[in-house]
Formats: C-alpha cells, sequence, structure tokens
C-alpha cells in the first residue's frame, strides 16, 4: 500500500524511551510512574485518568525538559533517520503525533527533518524561575481518543497511516485511519489485535514496505 501522510508516535516508536517515565525516575519515583503509563498504553484506564496526575506528581521543570529532549535523540529506535529519509525524499508528508510533551519532541523532530508545525503533542507551562506550572490541559492528545482527533484532520491531505506501540495508536482506525503496530520496543498484546499489520523488528526499517507503493 501507499499512503499520503505517514504518521509516528514518539515515545517506544520513534526514541526506545517513555518519557514520562524517564522524567519520573529523575525525579525518584520510577515504578509507581511507569504502572500508569503502562495501564493507559494497554487500554486499561483512559488516558486522562492518567494524564495530570503523572505530571502533578513529578512537576518537569524547563532543565527536566531539555535533559528529556536529549535522551530522545540519544535513544532513537534503529532505523528512524533512513526512514525519515526515505519518506521525506518522496515527498510524504509526515507528522509525530505524542501523547507527549511538545518541548521535549521538537529537538528530535528537527533532527529528523520535519517542521514544527509537522509535530502534534501537548505542550507544557513553566513560571518564570523555570519551574512547573500546568499543561496544556484541553490538547485532545492528553486525553482517550486525541489521536483520532488529529489523524482525521490529516486526512484531507490524502491517504493515511499511523504507526505506533499503543492503544492511544489504535484509535486513528476511529477516524478511517490505516494502523501499524510496532512492537520493536514495547510489544503490547492489545495492540497486535488492533493493527491492520504488526510489526515486531526492533529496526523501524521494516515499516517502509507497508507504507511505500
Amino acid at each position: 500500500m501507499s499512503f499520503d501522510v505517514i504518521c509516528f508516535d514518539c515515545d517506544s516508536t520513534l526514541s526506545k524511551i517513555e518519557g514520562i517515565d524517564e522524567l519520573g525516575k529523575r525525579a525518584g519515583l520510577g515504578d509507581s510512574l511507569s504502572a500508569l503509563t503502562d495501564a493507559a498504553m494497554n487500554g486499561v484506564v483512559p488516558l486522562e485518568a492518567v494524564y495530570g496526575q503523572r505530571l502533578s506528581l513529578i512537576k518537569p521543570d524547563q532543565a527536566s525538559i531539555a535533559w528529556l529532549a536529549d535522551l530522545y535523540i540519544a535513544e532513537q529506535v534503529d532505523g528512524v533517520g533512513d526512514v525519515f529519509a526515505a519518506l521525506l525524499a518522496q515527498g510524504k508528508q509526515v507528522h509525530i503525533i505524542s501523547g507527549g510533551l511538545r518541548p521535549a519532541i521538537l529537538p528530535l523532530a528537527h533532527t529528523l527533518g520535519l517542521p514544527e508545525s509537522h509535530v502534534h503533542a501537548v505542550d507544557i507551562y513553566f513560571n518564570e524561575d523555570g519551574s512547573y506550572r500546568d499543561y496544556e490541559q484541553d490538547s485532545p492528545l492528553a486525553k482517550t481518543g486525541g489521536k483520532a482527533v488529529v489523524t482525521g484532520k490529516l486526512r484531507q491531505h490524502g491517504a493515511l497511516v499511523m504507526i505506533g506501540d499503543g492503544k492511544t495508536d489504535m484509535e486513528a482506525k476511529q477516524a478511517g485511519a490505516y494502523t501499524i503496530g510496532f512492537g520493536g520496543v514495547a510489544d503490547r498484546a492489545v495492540v497486535r489485535g488492533l493493527a491492520d499489520i504488526y510489526i515486531a523488528e526492533a529496526n523501524l526499517l521494516a515499516v517502509l514496505t507497508h507504507v511505500l507503493a
């Protein structure tokens, strides 16, 4: 199959980490945060039930977000750079759609050649001293069904595929998107069951044969 618009999740898809969990570890919270993230990604609880809770526990400041941005880049999944280069060379419209924090994801997107307008994620706000203030509470991506909202708008540009590791990525099917489950970092049974195609390989290059004619 061939698609005009190719959308990727970020955490455990483009990068081997779950950003919010890494922030939790850095704040000394560790396993308790990971359990909340896993519950949301496996569809056990709605995303909005844990989103604000995790951030209120961590209270990430600007320095933490800059640290996470570097980690996203350092922990890229194998093949990511080659995949983006191949898609952009063919004139495909490539987007990142993530429930992660936008300022932490933007530097990774920049290294991959994407404009900021093609990064859809949740903003975070700081006080003047750089301490955590709040997050973009009305962002659809901080709620269940958010990826269907975003992909639904992007489908006006042509046939669309959503690639990701979590149940939230599979929500794009509600907007008529084709879905590819990526299990190279996190293998989730619920995603295996919902995805139109499931890829277990650890290298993201495996997706190219499914998105390019």
